[in-house]
């Protein structure tokens, strides 16, 4: 015998290795991206970390510029949160020039690294102090308040809360900045709270009013206008207020004064600040690292070292593993292609899908074996049904043909009889083999199911009088059925004549039907001589009677009940035998079928 290869590319094994290679490939080079990516990351974000996580020392530094014109003695403030944080903290020039740093003169240059902010009073950074104010409050410059003019508004700005305390409203005095005290009322206070606790007056001071008027003049001359004919006026808190004429005419006008009076005032507080300084917060062990994993030449071929060795162990893996696959399978596929007589079994050594796949071809074999057996059987059985009557068809003939008997009506009935009986035979099996294959051809009707029955009955009336036996048909109802009626004819008739021919005279054969929860029940009862136990499971086999002494004259080609039960099938039901041994048999045939009442 041939043998049969798979082709290479439609192998397992190559299959499972080309899924293995392909995982690996993926699963490595994800992960060295992956790795690459989060450390690279990691160590910029170390290298150049912003003050999100601990906006103290921005707002402390911050706070430092807004208060000193220069950095000259800020050291002691970056000492100090460099221990508290146990990070090292620099402070240099937008040149980088050092102005302060709290790992000495000897620490490590900061080269190129990114710094972690840049400390400017008159441009904070909102996103690190989550505020709304471009210049910081604790930058006065000209608006700080002699003590004179803070002591005195300080006593009008208490009279005031003190008024109001008795209104039942608890007012605070808070000190801004500059010395300005301010009335702090709380949320829920009505608008117009104060208005009858006007003690005294919280105008701007002497101080107040000339930076103003000079903050007033620069922003006009920001906006090209002269001072002098002009109504706009700025407050103490630095908002603008438009005379009558001089309201401006757009969101776009109101925008361009205000943006003027933040530059005016950038202008004006610049001299009072510290210039602006970048802020580097670092490791105190070593300020200088740069990203120590990238994507660089030896890290590319470290990588695609790595991956070649994973890769190898992968392919490794799976050959080892696929031919530990592949060996039970050519062992089933031998077994598979060894002839019927050779009566081969796998060994079932695994309990995972090859030993189930082994157990089923071990019980495949059983029954190919039994196939084989029930084959040469019904070879037998039928050549030894048709031998009968062409035997005898030969015998009369041959006589008819030496004179030895003459051509008379009998001698041609009987002939006819044999042919008759050889035609059934074989009129049995063609059903038989059509049935195997599916190929059992239905035509469903509808049909009055009593009517069914009883031309089954009177078709057999005949043979059951010379039988010497009653036949009765019992029916619950005229339904209309959908079924195959010449199919269904001869399903009942097959149960008539074997019940029939297993009667004794002066015995009954009982046809019942009834239709019920969308099924129809056919019952078959004799009073016959019944079935042995041990012979009912066998009763709808080819070729098996009861009473292997029967001849085929008396006992049937043993046909009838094997191709009943197809019929019974090909009609989607169930055909079923019971019997009590001496008391007759019943024959049960229930059909799943719509009842037209």
């Amino acid at each position: 015998m041939r043998e049969h290869r798979v082709p290479l590319r439609r192998s397992l094994i190559i299959r499972l290795l080309a899924t293995s290679v392909l995982v690996a490939i993926c699963a490595t080079v994800s992960t060295a991206w992956l790795v690459v990516q989060s450390t690279t990351q990691a160590v910029r974000q170390e290298q150049g970390r912003s003050l999100s996580d601990d906006t103290s020392v921005y707002d402390q530094l911050l706070g430092y510029a807004a208060t000193h014109p220069d950095w000259s003695t800020v050291d002691a403030l970056v000492d100090s949160k460099a221990r508290e944080l146990g990070r090292r903290i620099t402070l240099t020039t937008e040149e980088r020039q050092v102005l302060a740093d709290s790992a000495g003169t000897g620490g490590p240059s900061l080269g190129t690294a990114r710094p972690s902010a840049i400390v400017d009073p008159l441009s904070v950074d909102l996103k690190l102090t989550g505020g709304t104010q471009r210049i910081d409050p604790r930058a006065v410059g000209p608006y700080r308040l002699p003590s004179r003019e803070r002591q005195e508004l300080r006593a009008v700005a208490e009279q005031r809360a003190a008024c109001l305390k008795r209104e039942g409203m608890a007012a605070e005095v808070v000190e801004t900045a500059s010395g300005r005290p301010i009335l702090r009322l709380p949320a829920s206070a009505p608008r117009a709270a104060d208005l009858n606790c006007t003690v005294g007056t919280l105008d701007e001071t002497r101080t107040e009013q000339k930076a103003l008027r000079k903050l007033l003049a620069m922003t006009m001359a920001c906006l090209g206008g002269d001072p002098s004919e002009s109504k706009l006026a700025i407050e103490p808190d630095f908002t603008t207020i438009f005379g009558e004429g001089d309201k401006p005419g757009s969101v776009a006008r109101a925008r361009q004064v205000n943006a003027c009076v933040l530059k005016s005032r950038q202008t004006q507080l610049q001299p009072y600040v510290a210039p602006p300084a970048l802020l580097f917060v670092t490791d105190p062990a070593d300020s200088t690292a740069q990203p120590t994993f990238n994507l660089s030449q030896d890290n590319i071929i470290r990588i695609a070292t790595v991956t070649g060795a994973v890769l190898l162990l992968a392919i490794l893996i799976t050959v080892l593993v696929g031919a530990r696959l592949v060996r039970p399978l050519r062992r089933l596929a031998e077994a598979a292609r060894r002839p019927v007589t050779a009566q081969v079994r796998v060994p079932v050594t695994t309990r995972d899908e090859i030993g189930y796949l082994a157990t089923a071809l071990n019980d495949l074999s059983e029954r190919r074996e039994r196939t084989e057996q029930q084959r040469k059987a019904m070879v037998n059985d039928v050549a030894h049904e048709l031998r009968t009557p062409l035997t005898n068809m030969r015998s009369w003939l041959e006589a008819a043909q030496d004179g030895l008997a003459p051509a008379q009506p009998q001698l041609v009935d009987l002939l006819l009889k044999e042919t008759v009986q050889l035609q059934h035979i074989i009129d049995d099996l063609r059903d038989l083999a059509a049935a195997d294959a599916d190929n059992l051809r239905m035509h469903p009707e509808t049909v009055y199911l009593n009517v069914t029955l009883e031309q089954v009955a009177e078709a057999h009336r005949g043979a059951a009088e010379a039988a010497q036996v009653r036949v009765v048909t019992e029916a619950a109802g005229d339904p209309q059925v959908v079924v195959d009626p010449v199919r269904l004819r001869q399903l009942v008739g097959n149960l008539m004549s074997n019940a029939i021919r297993h009667t004794p005279a002066g015995g009954t054969v009982t046809v019942r039907s009834r239709v019920a929860g969308g099924q129809l029940t056919i019952e078959v009862t004799d009073t016959g001589s019944g079935i042995a136990a041990e012979d009912l499971p066998k009763i709808f086999d080819r070729f098996w009677r009861a009473d292997s002494s029967r001849t085929r004259s008396t006992g049937g080609s043993g046909l009838g009940l094997a191709i009943a039960r197809k019929l019974a099938t090909a009609h989607g039901g169930t055909l079923s035998a019971s019997s009590t041994a001496g008391s007759g048999s019943t024959f049960t045939v229930h059909i799943p079928v719509t009842p037209t009442w």
